[in-house]
This record gives C-alpha cells, structure tokens and sequence, in this order.
C-alpha cells in the first residue's frame, strides 16, 4: 500500500488529495449545509474546500496527530488569508461529538483491503488507506455510529470504492435505517469510486 501512496504523490504520514478526493469535495460542495464535518480529514484539503466554497460552519477530524497539525495549518493559512477557515478535532470517527451535532457528515474512509500481513498500527500512512481484510473494517463502525451526530434531516457523504464491495456497504448502511442514493461516482482504470448521499 505504501507503493500506492508513493505513486500518488502522498506525505508519508498523512493521506494527501487524491482523485477520491476530489469527488467528495464535489459531491460535498453541492450539497452541504449549516455545520458539517469531515471525519477523517487527512490533510484538510476537503474540509478547505468546504469551507471556501460553501456558507456551511465546517469541523475537520482525524485520529492521526499529523493529519491533525496538517489539516490545522492548512485552516489557519486560509484565516490568514482573509477566508473561512475551519476547525480541527482529534478524534476516532465521531466519537467526540454530541447528538444531533451535525447537518452534514462526509467521510473519505480507508478502504483498500489490507495486505495479507495486515496494517502495522503504527503506520499512519497504512492506516489511511487500508479497511482490514475485506476494507470495510472502518466504514461499518462508521455507518454504525454516524446517524447519532446527525441532526433528524441531516445527511452523510460516504465515499464508497468498488474494491471494498460496494453492496455490502449499501445493505450496513440499510441495516442502520439509511435510505442512499449516487451523488456522483466515477470509473478509474483500477476501481469505482461513489459518493453516497445517505439519509
């Protein structure tokens, strides 16, 4: 996994914008409103986009320190600048949060199944991009605990990759009463990447 990051251009030790994110921040930037978090913000790069391009009051989190102090600076130079800038939380998945916190959750979850040697717990990098055996392992939990966070209409972005069994995430995300539809998907030569608009 660390070759794939390598060739996608990737800090070592925090997720960087790749083509995934990018279609969350598309799919995010038409249809986000009042406060939003992103869960898993790596280096803030979606969570900026949110917040230069929307009037939504935008949260970033992540688990890993460095995607924190990353994402931190990158809110702080768009504060300097004059822009909306956003605010970061250290946390797992949204267990930091209140009830009813959030209009809108968005998630760009690790999602390559891992390496029949399994993901050292050590290794950021590895962390960010690998969901366990079938690379689900961090997108359950979430769908698990993301309606708690969300406010009665509100609304979670799921960025969903072909690789990780694109029917079972619908059938978690159905068996914790969300109803789904496609805010944008897009076809590489390697996987189908989906953002899901869950309700």
């Amino acid at each position: 996994m660390r070759d794939l990051a390598e060739r996608r251009g990737m800090n070592i030790s925090v997720y960087q914008p790749a083509e995934d994110s990018g279609l969350l921040a598309r799919a995010a930037i038409d249809r986000v409103q009042g406060r939003v978090l992103e869960v898993g913000t790596g280096s803030g790069w979606v969570a900026a986009q949110i917040a230069e391009r929307t009037d939504a009051d935008v949260v970033a989190s992540d688990i890993n320190p460095h995607a924190c102090r990353q994402a931190t600076e990158r809110a702080e130079k768009l504060r300097a600048e004059g822009q909306r800038g956003f605010d970061v939380v250290r946390g797992n998945l949204v267990e930091p949060f209140r009830d009813e916190a959030f209009d809108t959750v968005a998630f760009n979850p690790p999602y390559l199944p891992e390496h029949p040697d399994g993901t050292p717990q050590d290794d950021w990098m590895e962390q960010a991009l690998t969901g366990g055996e079938d690379g689900r392992a961090v997108i359950d939990p979430f769908l698990d605990s993301v309606g708690r966070v969300l406010k009665p209409d509100g609304e979670a972005l799921l960025l969903v990759s072909s690789l990780s069994g694109y029917d079972e995430v619908l059938a978690r995300a159905e068996a914790n009463g969300f109803d789904h539809e496609v805010a944008v998907q897009e076809s590489y030569p390697f996987e189908t990447l989906t953002v899901l608009a869950l309700k």
